[in-house]
């Protein structure tokens, strides 16, 4: 079943509000937020999230009378940095970030300089999230939240393969080692420099390092030992990889082009319906399919904060919000649009909002939550960060 924007619009105003959200306050934030403009710095590579941004602009400007402006970033650092060297400026107010998609490393950097509001919690929807179920929800990389950001969906680590090219992948990350050594140029991963990167190697540490639990306190003198299991695996992988390891995709749609030409047979995605998406949108072959790894796999949100200097603060609290409704998280949610798990505990919904999520379709290649199993947690950003940093080391030694 299908509704329209009209019935979808319907649901969402009819939609009782949690007795946390305190009405009578949200509602005198939306009046102030309505005629506002909001500057959403979100990383732009790749087109399908594109796409789904520009739907919610539609969406908050129909119901709420909001105007949200895509600020199209190549890395999140780029706002980051934006927002710091206002505040050292002095800019206190009018800055010219509203809203950032932050994640990681960089919202610890915002969160300990005390550049972000505290604000999820009294949005109206966020009483409606998985925290219990779903932790990722209120701890970033190990670093509590503590509403100074809002998750909007969720991502778990999968492979993806062509099921007729490879219809046995490797379920370990040791395996893919050896598989690879066998297939040479056949797997590929982006850039470290990208985030899906750079996870692909923490993927592989958790699986090598002696000590995992490790992974979730700030990266210390134990590093070197910690990730040395890592290094001698990927020193015999990376000569097995697409172009010898000598070039690396830019990002995750680069690296599902490689799969969808047939220049690969293996490849990493944060999206579990990253597969079914993929061949709704014609973008994969039909015969593709993801799996996780016999461990499990990391996962974790995605997050939007508000700076302190936003120059559009309600109409930003607004806007996240709606990326929190029932409407917007079933939209994500559809295999057709992004297919992104949600972020919500759809035991809490009322029937009409349930059925948004009941009625999407079931698409080839999608993996139930009994098959993605619970994920492993994401290691403190200092391990991201220490691991990306020597990979470029390593790789621009040659």
């Amino acid at each position: 079943m299908t509704l329209t924007r009209r019935a979808l619009a319907a649901l969402a105003a009819s939609a009782a509000l949690p007795a946390r959200a305190q009405p009578g306050g949200w509602d005198a934030l939306a009046a102030r937020a309505r005629g506002q403009s909001v500057a959403f710095h979100a990383w732009a590579g790749d087109e399908r999230t594109n796409a789904f941004i520009a739907w919610t602009a539609e969406r908050v400007q129909t119901l709420h009378g909001i105007t949200l402006r895509h600020v199209r970033l190549r890395d999140t650092g780029e706002a980051v940095a934006r927002v710091v060297a206002e505040r050292a400026a002095g800019r206190d107010t009018g800055g010219a970030v509203d809203l950032v998609w932050i994640n990681g490393p960089n919202f610890l950097a915002l969160k300990q300089q005390g550049f972000l509001m505290r604000f999820a919690e009294g949005l109206p929807s966020f009483a409606l999230v998985d925290a219990a179920g779903k932790p990722a929800t209120v701890t970033d990389f190990a670093v509590p939240v503590e509403g100074f950001a809002a998750p909007w969906r969720m991502a778990q680590i999968v492979f993806l393969h062509d099921g007729d090219r490879l219809p046995a992948p490797p379920r370990t990350m040791r395996a893919m080692a050896d598989w690879a050594a066998g297939h040479q140029g056949r797997l590929a991963h982006p850039t470290a420099r990208n985030f899906l990167g750079a996870t692909f190697l923490k993927q592989a540490l958790f699986e090598l390092t002696p000590n995992p639990a490790a992974l979730a306190r700030p990266a210390g003198p134990g590093l070197a030992d910690a990730t040395a299991p890592l290094w001698a695996w990927y020193d015999a992988l990376r000569p097995n990889l697409w172009r010898a390891g000598r070039q690396f995709p830019e990002n995750g749609p680069a690296t599902r082009n490689l799969l969808n030409d047939g220049e690969i047979d293996l490849m990493v995605s944060f999206n579990p319906a990253e597969a079914a998406a993929g061949i709704a949108a014609g973008l994969l072959p039909p015969t593709t399919r993801a799996y996780v790894l016999d461990g499990g796999t990391i996962g974790n949100a995605s997050f939007v904060a508000i700076p302190t200097n936003a120059a559009a603060p309600e109409a930003a609290q607004v806007v996240a919000d709606f990326l929190l409704s029932p409407e917007a998280q079933a939209h994500a949610q559809d295999p057709a649009v992004l297919g992104n798990p949600t972020v919500l505990d759809l035991a809490r919904l009322p029937p009409a909002a349930r059925k948004l999520f009941d009625d999407l379709p079931r698409a080839p290649g999608a993996l139930t939550p009994a098959e993605l199993g619970r994920p492993l947690p994401e290691p403190h950003p200092s391990w991201m960060t220490a691991i990306a940093a020597e990979w470029e080391r390593r790789t621009s030694a040659g």
